[in-house]
C-alpha cells in the first residue's frame, strides 16, 4: 500500500522527475512472491490508486539503489539498519518521521488481523506521510 500511494502522490504532485525507482520490500521472506493483501488492494482501488506489486525481501544490494529506505515502524527501521551495508549512503528512517499531523501515529500499524477499517486508516496515514515527505524532502531539492 505504501508504495502504491507514494507512487500515486509523486505523480499527482508533479515530482516524477525526482525519482528513478520507487519500490517496496519486506524485511523478511514471509510473503516473497505474493500479491498484496486483497483488503489493501481494495482500499487503494477505492481511492483510485493502482496497485501492481509482488512482495520481495530487501537485500544489502538494494540499499545502493535508493537515497531513502523507509520502514513502517521501529522494528522495521532496526531490521533495515542491521541489513544496511556500511558503505551505503541511503538514509534509513521511519516513514512517519515527516508527519505533521498528530492524529497519525508515526508508526504504521499492521492491519492484517483487524477489519477493513485498519486498511482505511493506513491509507489516510500513508497519504499524509507521502505528501509530507515529498514536501519536506523533495521540495527542498
Amino acid at each position: 500500500m505504501a508504495e502504491a500511494i507514494f507512487r500515486a502522490k509523486v505523480k499527482e504532485l508533479g515530482y516524477s522527475d525526482h525519482f528513478d525507482i520507487i519500490d517496496s520490500y519486506g524485511t523478511g521472506p514471509w510473503h516473497v512472491g505474493d500479491s498484496p493483501d486483497h483488503r489493501s488492494a481494495k482500499t487503494c482501488r477505492k481511492h483510485g490508486v493502482p496497485v501492481n506489486h509482488v512482495a520481495q525481501q530487501i537485500t544489502p544490494g538494494d540499499f545502493k539503489k535508493f537515497d531513502y529506505v523507509l520502514g513502517m515502524d521501529g522494528s522495521n527501521k532496526s531490521d533495515l539498519l542491521h541489513s544496511k551495508p556500511r558503505d551505503s549512503k541511503a538514509v534509513v528512517e521511519i516513514f512517519g518521521k515527516w508527519s505533521t499531523d498528530p492524529q497519525f501515529s508515526k508508526y504504521v500499524e499492521d492491519p492484517y488481523y483487524g477489519g477493513i477499517g485498519g486498511f482505511e486508516t493506513n491509507f489516510q496515514q500513508l497519504c499524509h506521510f507521502s505528501e509530507e515527505f515529498l514536501k519536506q524532502v523533495v521540495g527542498e531539492k
